[in-house]
């Protein structure tokens, strides 16, 4: 089957097709403009090098979240529109789940965490059994201690939030801590592509109507409207 899947989650915009195991194509975009005006040209292009016409794809995956409002939604609505035009179905997938499954070779858990910024982090920790990438704690937002408290055995950490709190994280964990180079903290779409494909054989599939973006915390529309209310008399 071939699979097509898009990540809008953060400041990176990501196409991959894949079919089976083989990656056909993948694009990766990081970008300050809007990631609306690049996803279409990204997928009809990672098609036409592929010689893959439309019609032809099998399913879709997104990355649900966590990460930016407006990017989820980009990337949920366009593919919602897709999947819905061609009757095929579409999987979502968490973005630090993504993140976590790129390295199934870290022999040690792994803590996912996304710039949420704020000084905040989204984070969840996660571990392989076997080939299975295993849960161990829901997507949350948190400061980065918060984030890494508690931690007592050696963990591999990924993700943007990485990038930016490493010093604090090797400061705080010392020899617990292990890292990838700078360049695979990006979450590539092909790894949604893949971990949504394996969702759809485990029948991990939401309908159309019910699938919604991973906010974890509230908008600034919504926390600006709370503040605003407390301060009614």
């Amino acid at each position: 089957m071939k699979f097509l899947a898009v990540d809008t989650a953060t400041q990176s915009c990501g196409v991959a097709l894949i079919e089976n195991d083989q990656l056909l194509a993948e694009m990766l975009l990081v970008s300050r403009e809007t990631h609306s005006v690049h996803l279409m040209g990204m997928i009809r292009e990672v098609l036409a090098r592929s010689n893959v016409p439309l019609t032809a794809l099998g399913a879709f995956a997104v990355t649900l979240g966590p990460g930016s409002f407006t990017g989820l939604r980009i990337g949920i609505s366009t593919l919602k529109g897709l999947a819905s035009a061609l009757d095929k179905p579409l999987v979502g997938v968490s973005t630090l789940a993504a993140l976590a499954w790129q390295h199934p070779r870290a022999g040690s858990p792994i803590v996912a965490l996304m710039d949420a910024r704020r000084g905040e982090v989204y984070a969840a920790r996660f571990r392989f059994d076997a080939d299975t990438l295993v849960r161990e704690t829901p997507d949350q937002v948190q400061d980065p201690a918060a984030a890494i408290r508690g931690i007592a055995q050696p963990c591999l950490f990924v993700g943007s939030g990485v990038l930016l709190y490493q010093d604090l994280i090797a400061h705080t964990l010392g020899a617990k801590a292990r890292f990838v180079p700078a360049a695979q903290n990006y979450l590539r779409p092909s790894s949604v592509a893949f971990l949504g494909r394996d969702r759809l054989a485990k029948g991990g599939l939401t309908s159309l109507e019910n699938l919604q973006p991973i906010y974890v915390r509230k908008s600034d529309a919504e926390t600006h409207l709370r503040l605003a209310a407390e301060r009614l008399p």
